[in-house]
């Protein structure tokens, strides 16, 4: 038996129980170099934990389509882990609430062109699902000595399909 879940656009408001939406919409903060630069302010919460720093990491990651079968999550205990896409392609999203240690229901969401997302520390998410190629990815996370991968294989898994 599987399960469906339908993508939805990612919206800062429907991610925030997630993590943090980084885009260049409205208004920048500031303007910077010589007037010629708008720069949208600290945009993303990040958390690297006791012990950790961060690091950028390059990821290179094979392409998906929809339907796409769901049937593993992940969390990162440690640290937050930021996703940003390095090209202009979008990807899919995919986060779950924390249910007692285990992951509740999914949520699927689909970027629009120029976003990216973090994670907050310890959210349960999908891997890294480009839909085209190259699928490559600048990924801002947590640098250290301890364990930072939790991962939960569904019993039941999900298709993912684009919504109607």
């Amino acid at each position: 038996m599987t399960r469906i879940l339908h993508t939805e656009p990612l919206t800062a408001d429907a991610f925030a129980p997630f993590g943090d939406v980084l885009e260049a919409a409205g208004e920048p903060d500031r303007i910077i170099n010589q007037g010629k630069c708008g720069r949208f302010h600290d945009r993303a919460r990040l958390d690297f934990g006791p012990g950790g720093r961060a690091g950028v990491s390059l990821f290179r990651a094979e392409p998906r389509t929809l339907p796409y079968m769901l049937d593993l999550l992940e969390r990162h205990p440690e640290g937050s882990q930021t996703f940003v896409p390095m090209s202009i392609e979008p990807f899919l999203v995919i986060a779950a609430p924390d249910e007692g240690g285990r992951p509740g229901r999914p949520r699927a969401f689909l970027t629009a062109p120029g976003q990216a997302v973090s994670f907050h520390r310890g959210t349960w998410h999908g891997v890294l699902t480009p839909l085209s190629a190259p699928g490559l990815f600048a990924v801002i996370d947590r640098i250290g000595d301890t364990p930072n991968l939790e991962e939960h294989w569904l019993d039941t898994p999900y298709v993912v399909e684009f919504a109607r």
